[in-house]
């Protein structure tokens, strides 16, 4: 039963208030029992019974919640460096897909790989995410694009929840794009998708949501509707890649299924934005994305100014965020796509647990919560996005226990 103490500056990041609201406490302590926060507040008012409990020094550092990325590709095989290069000689992202390339060659690449093989690849990932702070994870499948591949990456997620402390919420994403076996017949993987994946991955408890990716190269807008029809029956909640490449009605389309979050939303129209208003659907930034593809960034001020909460979160995957470096999407989100420090602090806390439907146990500092938590060698919020580093977390707590940290705890 320890209290960590001497906290410079903590931030709660309760869901009250605007996005920029992050309900600071200086010179505060922070007192959990097990996994649960038992207090939170002033040091001077800590209560008589906590001073009995195990006390850590904080050294006047920087306390948030721990960071939830919700929204990352974990499992996949190989890379796809030479399209980096592709990219900086001017070849487009569909342009790179027509040749072959993009996400159609990492299905290869993962139908090739057994589980043992994405487990263990898994794993490196996973540790060095707890050394950024981060606690909470979503993870799509996508890389399989048949049944029994599909099948596979999810089941990779369920043995990871078991084997590392990290907790990975998972998400089918069978319809990424076609397979190279359905190219001329789209509407037969559809079905494949509608008819068999979903109820297996429904059937197995593997997903607890459905992804798509709405766009002109990949599944229309009609398309997706149909498949989160049926994804609903099976208890699978949607979520899109929304008008990441183009308007394609992707924001909209979230609105009217119920989506819980819409992610990119790089070129979202102004009728979308006034749909996500309406329906209470969590935009999701990809930073990181956005730089890799040199796209145009979200326009989150728009979004924010309109009411509409805005998460931040990686998207990584070896094409076109291949970065788990969350700090760094919020830096990025920060300089690209003018948030302030805290609105993307909100952004990758409790907005983040909104858009995974994790926000009645944790993405904030308050008692009932899990104690998941980071501590961060910064004075505040403002000073470590500004002042941007390796090794800024010092330690890296997840359900009340010390996972990851160095000297200064």
């Amino acid at each position: 039963m320890p209290v960590l103490y001497n906290i410079g500056y903590l931030a709660t990041c309760r869901d009250e208030g605007e996005q920029k609201d992050v309900h600071p406490i200086r010179n505060a302590a922070l007192a959990w029992k097990n996994s649960t926060i038992e207090w939170v507040g002033l040091e001077n008012n800590l209560p008589e019974q906590y001073k009995r409990w195990d006390q850590i020094d904080a050294d006047k550092c920087l306390v948030i919640p721990g960071l939830i990325d919700c929204h990352t590709h974990l499992a996949f095989g190989g890379w796809r460096s030479d399209e980096f290069a592709m990219r900086m000689e001017g070849k487009s992202y569909l342009e790179i897909a027509n040749a072959g390339g993009g996400i159609l060659s990492t299905v290869k690449a993962t139908r090739e790989a057994n589980e043992s093989e994405l487990i263990n690849r898994c794993e490196y990932f996973l540790d060095a995410m707890t050394r950024l702070g981060i606690t909470t994870i979503e993870a799509k499948s996508g890389y399989g694009l048949d049944t029994a591949n599909e099948i596979k990456i999810l089941q990779t997620y369920r043995h990871l929840n078991k084997s590392q402390p990290i907790e990975i919420v998972s998400t089918f994403l069978g319809a990424h794009t076609f397979p190279p076996e359905y190219r001329d017949d789209h509407p037969a993987y559809i079905d494949q998708i509608m008819e068999e994946m979903i109820p297996e991955v429904a059937g197995k408890q593997l997903a607890e949501f459905c992804d798509i990716f709405v766009e002109e190269s990949a599944f229309r807008v009609g398309e997706a509707r149909t498949i989160f029809e049926a994804a609903k029956k099976q208890g699978l909640r949607p979520k899109l890649h929304a008008d990441q490449l183009s308007d394609g009605g992707g924001a909209a389309l979230a609105a009217d299924v119920g989506a819980i979050s819409a992610d990119h939303l790089e070129h979202i129209s102004d009728d979308g934005i006034g749909a996500m208003i309406k329906s209470g659907v969590i935009a999701v930034s990809l930073p990181i994305a956005t730089l890799y593809l040199n796209q145009p960034p979200m326009p989150a001020r728009k979004l924010i100014e309109a009411g509409v909460p805005v998460a931040v979160a990686t998207d990584f995957n070896p094409g076109s965020a291949p970065s788990y470096h969350l700090p760094m999407a919020m830096m990025l989100a920060c300089t690209m796509q003018r948030m302030t420090p805290a609105e993307v602090l909100k952004g990758a806390t409790i907005y983040a647990a909104r858009a995974i439907n994790r926000q009645n146990d944790r993405g904030s500092l308050e008692p009932g919560k899990r104690a998941d938590f980071a501590v961060i060698d910064a004075e505040d919020v403002n000073e470590w996005m500004y002042h941007f580093r390796e090794q800024t977390c010092v330690s890296t707590w997840i359900k009340g226990r010390f996972i990851y940290g160095h000297s200064l705890i």
